[in-house]
């Protein structure tokens, strides 16, 4: 639980931070003596504070009272050591959602993913580490595109993975573990606004490959994920989410329904897979099931428990093989108020 704790959320105010916050300030993990939202942009934690303050525009009380409350804002960048190192001195558990995570802007950009994403973690690590801090808990969140990665975003979430993973060897007071999941509806850079926009513009959609299929879960499901690595996983380990998947072309076909809207194929955009996979055939053999969660036991032997009675899954976790219904999609898609009435398909129509 996080009662009395003092929470950081690096990346706080992205798609995903900005979820877990909410989630934290509702107290049902308990409630926290203060959590911090750590990360480089001034104007989202600008909008962010004035949100939760109720506020429409900015006066100095909201400025200069920022570090009186309960929820503060910290700005700074997981890459400046320094930075990350004096908020790490005053945490006792921190959600590194910090993350570089366009697929194509890493393909163009790589060494900026490898900052952000690699040494980031890195710096996390050494901070702790170095300074004997008294961190209870780091959990790292990764993506399906780090299992098997052929791109550059998957492969510096990878070694994000192994960085923290290897960190229990080293830091004895503190736990580090990994939450990894599939595509999330509504975060920024998901394909479903894009065809929202490409919907209410009168077309066309554009699609890569009929083929595709993507693992689907909402910010709710990938919150509840992290809570529940914090909560019961064991050094080194990493918690991923059974969550379903839908073929690409079904949910653009649901989105624009009966709508006369064209659909066009593209082809795959750097450093995309036809399909992901959330665990892959290696690690099916150290895999078991918990819960509502498969929980991947680490690679390196000297972080393992004794092996666990239940039976390893065996077999990779695709999203080949686990498409959903159209139906089912459609339910999804109606739980995060992606599906509205419409007569004509005008934008008025696709308002969310």
């Amino acid at each position: 639980m996080l009662t009395n704790k003092r929470v950081v959320v690096t990346g706080g105010t992205g798609s995903l931070g900005k979820v877990l916050v909410r989630r934290i300030l509702t107290g049902e993990f308990g409630t926290p003596k203060q959590i911090t939202v750590f990360s480089r942009d001034e104007a989202k934690q600008h909008e962010m504070r004035l949100e939760y303050q109720n506020l429409k525009f900015a006066t100095d009380e909201v400025i200069y009272r920022n570090f009186e409350h309960l929820l503060r804002f910290h700005i700074g960048d997981v890459r400046d050591r320094h930075s990350i190192g004096a908020m790490l001195r005053e945490s006792d558990v921190v959600f590194n959602a910090a993350a570089l995570k366009q697929v194509p802007t890493c393909e163009y950009f790589p060494f900026e993913a490898v900052q952000t994403n690699i040494l980031g973690a890195e710096n996390i690590v050494r901070e702790i580490r170095d300074r004997d801090l008294p961190v209870e808990t780091v959990v790292g969140i990764s993506t399906d595109k780090a299992c098997k990665p052929v791109n550059v975003m998957g492969m510096t979430k990878a070694v994000q993975e192994r960085i923290f993973i290897r960190a229990n060897l080293d830091c004895h007071k503190t736990r580090f573990v990994c939450v990894r999941y599939g595509n999330v509806l509504a975060s920024r850079g998901s394909v479903i606004p894009l065809f929202q926009n490409q919907i209410s513009n009168g077309g066309p959609v554009t699609i890569t490959t009929p083929e595709m299929t993507r693992f689907l879960l909402d910010l709710d499901q990938a919150v509840d994920t992290i809570f529940a690595a914090y909560q019961h996983a064991h050094r080194g380990e990493t918690y991923v989410p059974m969550v379903p998947s839908a073929r690409v072309v079904d949910i653009t076909e649901t989105l624009i329904d009966k709508r006369p809207i064209q659909t066009v194929v593209t082809g795959i955009r750097p450093g995309e897979k036809i399909h992901e996979s959330l665990v892959s055939e290696e690690e099916a053999h150290r895999t078991i099931q918990r819960g509502n969660f498969y929980v991947i036991f680490p690679i390196l032997p000297e972080l393992r428990s004794p092996l666990s009675s239940e039976k390893p899954i065996g077999n990779e976790f695709s999203s080949a093989h686990h498409v959903m219904t159209k139906e089912a999609l459609e339910e999804l898609l109606k739980k995060c108020n992606y599906l509205k009435p419409h007569s004509t398909g005008i934008k008025e129509n696709l308002k969310v």
